[in-house]
Formats: structure tokens, C-alpha cells, sequence
């Protein structure tokens, strides 16, 4: 793609979708050139809101645009697949929202189609792409706090009860764990690594999806993780690593924080911060630009192994609290419109 800028078409016109093209402008070799939703006149308004050049009433003419470089996929959980999945066959790299799809054999799906297509693809786990949780990795990485014993997690809120909403709605694949779980366990993965195993337990809304999941997860050399996601109460949202020299305390929302603290004994805290651009949206639009421009077909910041691995987890806390979606194992590919 040599120096020009990457051209980005967003399938979806939802709030997250906003924050991603608000973050693209920040960036003077990104262009947001294309927007795509069922509602033809929600793709106007969004793209007279951001600047965006053709707006279209399905997500299958984005993808079909010769003029779109990459695909970012901002639909709801249920939509993930089929979408990328589409985008994909249409020869379109993709950054496709957490959690990457509904299940792992739909993301090993994916990947299997991005790799024999030779087709870029990564799942937009921002956090991992914040500059403060690169720093979080290489100060943990260099033994400040010893050997990580236990890491603490939690990300929730109080959301209020819609049964047909995107938060609750098994149809759209809704719950806590794979809205805003996702991060605590992306969290542990990125630290500890595969987990020797999972245990969990939920809270039930009246639609049948997790209202809240709790989660331990636990490693061979004997640490563990006690990870949270909830959207029935407000949480500290905070996150605690803990080892056998200190701990380190990332703030509210530790996801997606510029500043982190180092506390051990004896010691004065040692605080670590980052100026993050944007929200944050825009750091994973950089990284997607850097493997574009160097021909690669997966971000190592973001490995698809990477992605597969917390789907698995999220895969083993489903079944264990009994949480399924209507036509989950299906994998036909629904027409995109």
C-alpha cells in the first residue's frame, strides 16, 4: 500500500462504531472513505456526522467497494461471523470488534478462510494495542514485581434491562461475558498465558444470558486468576497483579487506562503513564496500518492464536453456566444486507 493512506469501511452505525471514526480522524494517513447498515438512512446520518464519502444500506456494498482497504466490523456479537466471514470472501483485510466471534469454532472458521485467502484479519481487542498494557507486559516481563501468583479483574456496570437489546438478547448473543468478561480474561491470557483450567459461575438475566459471570482460572505452576464481568452492577473495574516481590494497580477502567502503579515493600510506588490518542481506538487502527504496509497477515500484538485461545475460555465458562445462543453451531453464512 507504499505511503497512502489506509482507506476503512465500517460495517454498523453503533456507538462504538462513532468512537472508532472519531479516533480515525486523529490519524492523517487513515481515511474513513465508506459506512454500511441495514438502515440506509442510519448510514447517511453516520456519514454525514463523520465525514465519510458513501454511506450504503447494507454491510455486503462496503465490503464490495473497490476503494475500501480494510473492513472494521462494529456489529453486535451475533453479526461477527457472517460479516467477516463475508468481508473476507469479498478479498477485504478485517478488524472485526470483541469478542472476535460468538464461539471458537466460528473463529477457527475465520481464521482457516483469512489464512487460505492470505487475507489480513485481527480481532479489535484494543487493550492489547493501548501503549500503557504494552508497558504492563515488559514491566511484568522484567521481573518488578517477581513471579505473578494471582491476577484480579473485574469490568461491569449496571445496564439497564432491555430483553430485546444487545446486551441481553440471546439472539444478538448478548451477556456479560462476552461484552465485557472478554477483557478480564484477554487480561489474564496476556500475562499468564493458556490456563490449566476453568472455573465458573453466573447470574442469570430473565432472558437467559449471563447477567454477570465470575470466573477463576488456574495455571500449572499454580497461580490463578479471579476474573469478573458483569452488566447487572457497577463494579470497581480496576485490576490488581499480584507477585511474590509486589503487585501493580491498573485504575478504573483498567482497560482501557493511560497510567498504572507499581507498589513493593519498602519502596516508594512507582507509577507508569502513557498519553493515549483518542479514546484509544486509534492505536489499533495504527497497528492494523503497520501490518498492512508490512504485508502481514496477522498483528503479533494481537496473534489469531491469541484470539482463539480466550475464545476457548470463553467457550469452557459458557458451558459451565449453561449460557447457549440460538444456532450457535450453525455456520452458514447469512446474507450480510
Amino acid at each position: 500500500m507504499g505511503e497512502r493512506p489506509i482507506r476503512w469501511g465500517v460495517l454498523a452505525t453503533g456507538n462504538i462504531a462513532g468512537c472508532f471514526a472519531r479516533d480515525l480522524r486523529l490519524l492523517s494517513d487513515h481515511e474513513l472513505v465508506a459506512v454500511g447498515s441495514r438502515s440506509l438512512s442510519r448510514a447517511q446520518a453516520f456519514a454525514a456526522e463523520h465525514g465519510v464519502a458513501r454511506a450504503y444500506g447494507s454491510y455486503a456494498e462496503v465490503c464490495e467497494d473497490p476503494e475500501v482497504d480494510v473492513v472494521y466490523v462494529a456489529t453486535p456479537h451475533s453479526d461477527h461471523y457472517a460479516t467477516t466471514r463475508y468481508a473476507l470472501e469479498a478479498g477485504k483485510a478485517v478488524l472485526c470488534e470483541k469478542a472476535f466471534t460468538v464461539n471458537a469454532a466460528q473463529a477457527r472458521e475465520l481464521v482457516a478462510l483469512a489464512r487460505a485467502k492470505g487475507l489480513f484479519l485481527m480481532e479489535a481487542m484494543w487493550m492489547r494495542t493501548n501503549p500503557l498494557h504494552l508497558q504492563l507486559r515488559d514491566v511484568v516481563a522484567s521481573g518488578a514485581i517477581g513471579r505473578v501468583t494471582q491476577i484480579r479483574a473485574e469490568l461491569g456496570f449496571a445496564a439497564e434491562y432491555d430483553p430485546n437489546g444487545r446486551l441481553f438478547s440471546p439472539e444478538l448473543a448478548g451477556g456479560a461475558l462476552l461484552d465485557v468478561g472478554v477483557y478480564p480474561v484477554a487480561l489474564a491470557y496476556h500475562l499468564l498465558g493458556v490456563p490449566d483450567g476453568v472455573h465458573a459461575f453466573a447470574r442469570l438475566a430473565p432472558t437467559g444470558v449471563d447477567a454477570a459471570t465470575n470466573l477463576v482460572l488456574r495455571y500449572t505452576d499454580g497461580a490463578c486468576a479471579m476474573l469478573t464481568g458483569a452488566l447487572d452492577t457497577h463494579l470497581s473495574n480496576v485490576a490488581v497483579i499480584a507477585g511474590t516481590e509486589g503487585f501493580i494497580r491498573l485504575p478504573r477502567s483498567f482497560h482501557d487506562t493511560d497510567r498504572f502503579t507499581v507498589h513493593r515493600p519498602d519502596r516508594e510506588t512507582e507509577e507508569y503513564s502513557v498519553q493515549l490518542l483518542g479514546v484509544g481506538y486509534a492505536h489499533e487502527a495504527l497497528e492494523v496500518a503497520r501490518c498492512l504496509r508490512e504485508g502481514l497477515t496477522e498483528s503479533p500484538l494481537v496473534s489469531l492464536a491469541d484470539s482463539l485461545a480466550v475464545m476457548d475460555v470463553l467457550d469452557e465458562a459458557r458451558r459451565q453456566i449453561a449460557v447457549t445462543y440460538p444456532d450457535e453451531a450453525t455456520l452458514d453464512v447469512p446474507d450480510p444486507s
